[in-house]
């Protein structure tokens, strides 16, 4: 089975920054593409960003420009660098990753349980 633990959220004022980081464990070979989700209480949970394993991202519309992501070079590892917060930012992120386990297995989708953010003054 597959773990992913996040950690970094909390509570910053508006315009300041913080910086997610995930770590997933357990039989990987392969992390094809790995992110973030986030939902807002009475929202539907949306993606944030997301990275494959060639480099390529995609973004919310909503966090383009502000936010980062990045994967370390032992593809077990994503993190959400979050800049220029905004009060709409507010929600539980939760660590994204499309993971194989075997050369002959399709990739399976698992999310974290997910660090709160809170944007406020």
């Amino acid at each position: 089975q597959v773990q992913l633990v996040e950690s970094g959220g909390g509570l910053v004022q508006p315009g300041g920054s913080l910086r997610l980081s995930c770590a997933a464990s357990g039989i990987i070979l392969s992390i094809p593409d790995m992110g973030w989700y986030r939902q807002a209480p009475g929202n539907q949970r949306e993606l944030v960003a997301i990275m494959a394993g060639d480099g390529s991202t995609n973004y919310a519309d909503a966090v383009k420009g502000r936010f980062t992501i990045s994967r370390g070079n032992t593809e077990r590892t994503v993190y959400l660098q979050m800049n220029s917060l905004k009060p709409e930012d507010t929600a539980v992120y939760s660590c994204y990753a499309n993971v194989k386990i075997s050369r002959s297995g399709t990739g399976k989708n698992y999310w974290g349980q997910g660090t709160q953010v809170t944007v406020s003054s």
